[in-house]
């Protein structure tokens, strides 16, 4: 009898060798199967704002992805497919093809103790609005165009789709460069005259009426409250620029009339500073309001007129570091290939530090000229963040400048925070503990 014909003749034997062939080939393929890891530190990634693109691509087709939170600038950990490498390759996005073997390796060096890193789990693609008028503006918008370039979906709204409770559909919303304080974003002293700001107050009144408000303001502070409520419900939002504190400066004045006749046909309200109600904001306190209608500016949270110390050349805010472990979620925000941002103008450049409340979390901040730059906090079930300044990549932009071409601007760093914000949502939460 041969050696083979021994071992057919035997079925235990013959048993134990199928079994034994299924593991060897079970081990074998998942030693070489592999994953895809998108690096997002300065020497590895070619194009930091296109790989949250493809990161968000990957989540739109019901796919999980691994966000490794300080581990090489915030890399992203997806699956591997032939698609996802040929999408990729299209966008000029960076991408390294790992094994599991590798991955794992990688995987068990984050959850070590000693490490300030974490893996957390996204889970899907949010749902994006943009809060902007209807048609084009003489500025353009940071927020808008990176989603943009980054082929990030998005849908806009205004103020009627927000007012008929519209926004209940989004996880996410951005507020454009809004005034909801009804003052036509105090363009007055040095645009009265200029045909887009008569044209642009004219169709805001139009709507204010066809909403059934007598005022623009009115109709902002009710804009401003429903956004109030989509947040306490469990809504991101994000804002940037002169939308963070005009928002949070309508909800103090909520009962109050701040605007002079030249924004609203009658004069302001006596003593209307003290009658701020701080307790209804977001983020800031005890701030003062600007009351000459000619000046461009808001109020005192706002540093762009305190900022003579800050020379452009070292103007740069620094980015705070958090426990990725115990608090994930500022950690998310904070993701980036450097931990030193370059600062940019904007009508709210950044904000003054001693008049965030103390309950909101500094993510950025000039602590030479005491200015928050990016702040994020909590309210009710949701989540806010304000980001001071305008265009990341356009350091002084001004009304009727051209837009910035983010082609020439793939790496940036200032974008790169915005786009943190918009894969913040997909995040399968952990509890805080701090």
């Amino acid at each position: 009898m041969t050696y083979l014909s021994k071992i057919v003749s035997s079925p235990l034997q013959a048993k134990a060798r199928s079994a034994f062939l299924f593991f060897f080939f079970l081990f074998f393929f998942k030693s070489f199967a592999s994953v895809i890891l998108i690096p997002m530190d300065a020497e590895g990634q070619e194009n930091h704002l296109k790989a949250y693109g493809i990161t968000y691509w990957v989540l739109g087709k019901q796919q999980k992805v691994q966000w490794l939170l300080n581990y090489r600038g915030g890399s992203f950990l997806l699956p591997d497919g032939e698609t996802i490498r040929k999408e990729c390759q299209i966008r000029g996005v960076s991408f390294e093809v790992l094994s599991d073997a590798q991955a794992e390796q990688i995987l068990d060096g984050i959850s070590s103790p000693s490490q300030n890193q974490e893996a957390v789990i996204l889970e899907k693609a949010p749902k994006i609005a943009v809060y902007s008028p209807k048609g084009n503006q003489p500025w353009d918008d940071a927020v808008t165009m990176v989603l943009t370039y980054a082929e990030i979906p998005y849908v806009t709204v205004y103020d009627e789709e927000v007012l008929d409770n519209k926004l209940v559909l989004y996880d996410w919303l951005h507020l454009h460069h809004e005034d909801f304080t009804g003052q036509y974003g105090k363009f007055y002293g040095a645009y009265r005259a200029a045909p887009w700001y008569i044209e642009g107050k004219k169709k805001a009144e139009a709507l204010a009426q066809k909403l059934g408000f007598d005022k623009v303001s009115e109709e902002k502070r009710a804009v401003a409250l429903k956004i109030r409520n989509y947040v306490i419900g469990g809504g991101f939002m994000f804002a940037m620029c002169s939308a963070a504190d005009s928002f949070d400066i309508a909800l103090a004045a909520e009962s109050v009339d701040i605007c002079e006749p030249m924004f609203d046909g009658d004069p302001s309200e006596a003593n209307y500073q003290g009658k701020l109600d701080y307790g209804n904001t977001f983020a800031f306190t005890n701030f003062v309001l600007e009351r000459n209608p000619l000046r461009y500016e808001f109020s005192s949270i706002d540093m762009t007129n305190k900022r003579r110390n800050v020379p452009r050349e070292s103007d740069y805010f620094s980015l705070m570091e958090f426990s990725a472990k115990w608090d994930p979620v500022p950690t998310m925000l904070t993701q980036n290939h450097t931990t030193l941002v370059k600062g940019f103008m904007g009508q709210t450049t950044a904000f003054t530090r001693n008049e965030v409340k103390p309950t909101v979390m500094i993510l950025g901040e000039n602590k030479i000229n005491g200015e928050a730059r990016y702040i994020h906090g909590i309210k009710g079930k949701g989540f806010f963040t304000f980001y001071g300044g305008h265009d990341p990549e356009d350091y002084q932009h001004r009304v009727g400048d051209p837009k910035t071409e983010l082609e020439l601007h793939p790496t940036s760093p200032g974008y790169r925070l915005i786009l943190n914000n918009v894969l913040f949502p997909a995040a399968r939460k952990k509890k805080q503990k701090t």
